[in-house]
């Protein structure tokens, strides 16, 4: 029987991206699909401050390093094929946060929004996502 190679996944640091803790990487894509699984972006700035005008303005923050982190990538937020969003009041934030939300997708991908107790630094909101390689359709 022949020896197996090990699949190795490939680790992205986006230079432009709000920079991460030493326990997570920005994204893994995996070596057999391509696939992009992007760790989870909060609305911060890169000093890891929250900036002023709740959830519209945290949601813009987050969705814009997701773009850095998938450009670093080779892909997009058009490649996005699945978001997750958690929410640390669904009732209040839901309807803001989906009026930008649908502003950075011509099609929107699959998602599930997830109400949680507590986000990181006070945040009201999280995205992670996976998205597909290749930045054209």
């Amino acid at each position: 029987m022949p020896a197996r190679e090990e699949a190795t996944k490939r680790v992205i640091y986006a230079p432009d991206a709000v920079p991460t803790l030493p326990v997570f990487c920005h994204a893994a894509v995996d070596p057999g699909t391509g696939l992009i699984f992007c760790s989870g972006s909060i609305g911060c700035n890169d000093r890891y401050q929250l900036p002023p005008g709740g959830v519209r303005v945290q949601t813009q923050y987050a969705l814009e390093n997701l773009a850095k982190v998938l450009r670093a990538a080779g892909s997009s937020l058009e490649q996005i094929v699945k978001v997750n969003i958690y929410l640390t009041n669904m009732q209040q934030d839901f309807g803001p946060m989906n009026e930008v939300y649908a502003r950075y997708f011509r099609v929107v991908p699959a998602r599930t929004c997830i109400g949680v107790a507590t986000l990181p630094l006070g945040a009201c909101i999280e995205i992670e996502c996976v998205a597909l390689p290749g930045s054209q359709y």
